[in-house]
């Protein structure tokens, strides 16, 4: 039995993002022990797979795996982090063949931590169930169509509800590390290593990114309006809404966009709507139907026109253009 305060298994799941990976895993080796020689001492932890082969992730670097299922017991461990893969389709269909571990790993009492795209694995597997989820914003719309009866903590990092802990991904995943480490072992010790990492300090879960307001501007009202934009994407929220839970009136908003992008608030929703299914068509495989309820279109047929008039081309033909390159340079 591992002595250490708190033990965590780590799953990365294929093509799993490398950033929240490593960034977590440091955190819990900085508070790990005393000094900084990586011993497990406070906390410990494993990685985990299905079996021993090495998984590879996003970047194409592979990681050794050190345990398959039938070498651990999981009733010897506080938490299963899960490192989602690089899309949300992939990690929906993870969840066919990791499902029976989770699904005992809930069944022991064992707390889930889904990473980035692994709440996708979670929720297809109806491990998230009356419980919140921390959803990173770009995939927000994407979740809400595909599970529309979870509930998604908007806005935040991370999201600790009981026995499922949810992270949006990247450099959040410190922040969630250090979240978990202060419950069982203490502020202190939780912020041991931050400097050597140079983060300036752990953020909490409510913590508003700077990054998301536009690099054009620092007109916090524009930003916030952005920010809802792409939050309310599938919504039917009109430009008036928006205006008023941002303070300000439908002409004032108008003139702020014109100002600083040339264009109508309207213009501007319809161009981040159209840019978000240009990048799904792109990373995903779903019906162009169920995209176009995701970007708030309920005509599909004037989705595609509209589509085309900003693309020049059709979302088909898009996907095609993506496929004959895929296929072209998997033939070389």
């Amino acid at each position: 039995m591992n002595s250490a305060d708190v033990r965590f298994l780590l799953l990365p799941l294929p093509e799993f993002n490398m950033l929240p990976f490593g960034g977590f895993l440091d955190k819990l080796r900085f508070s790990a022990d005393d000094a900084d020689h990586s011993q497990q001492r406070h906390c410990s932890w494993q990685v985990v797979g299905l079996d021993t082969t090495p998984v590879t992730s996003s970047s194409g670097i592979p990681i050794e795996i050190q345990a398959a299922p039938a070498d651990i017991n999981l009733c010897q461990y506080d938490y299963l982090v899960i490192f989602g893969c690089r899309t949300a389709r992939q990690s929906q269909q993870q969840a066919r063949h990791y499902g029976a571990f989770l699904k005992q790993a809930a069944a022991v009492g064992i707390t889930l931590i889904s990473i980035d795209n692994a709440c996708f694995t979670l929720a297809e597997l109806g491990l998230l169930n009356d419980h919140k989820t921390t959803v990173h914003w770009r995939h927000i719309n994407e979740f809400s169509n595909a599970y529309p009866r979870l509930k998604i903590a908007n806005e935040q990092l991370y999201c600790i509800d009981d026995k499922r802990v949810s992270c949006a991904g990247g450099t959040a995943a410190i922040d969630l590390a250090v979240a978990i480490l202060s419950r069982h072992l203490g502020q202190t010790w939780a912020v041991k290593g931050l400097a050597d990492m140079l983060v300036d300090e752990s953020r909490n879960q409510l913590h508003q990114l700077k990054s998301r307001q536009s690099a054009m501007h620092h007109d916090r009202h524009l930003g916030r309006t952005i920010a809802l934009m792409q939050e309310l994407m599938a919504s039917n929220t009109s430009i008036e809404q928006l205006a008023t839970l941002t303070g300000l009136s439908r002409r004032q908003l108008d003139r702020r966009f014109k100002q600083h992008f040339n264009m109508s608030a309207h213009q501007y929703w319809n161009e981040v709507r159209l840019q978000h299914l240009h990048w799904r068509l792109l990373n995903s495989d779903h019906f162009l139907e169920n995209l176009a309820d995701e970007v708030g279109f309920q005509d599909s047929s004037y989705l595609c026109k509209v589509f085309r008039q900003r693309f020049h081309l059709s979302p088909g033909q898009l996907r095609s253009q993506v496929r004959d390159k895929y296929e072209s340079s998997t033939n070389e």
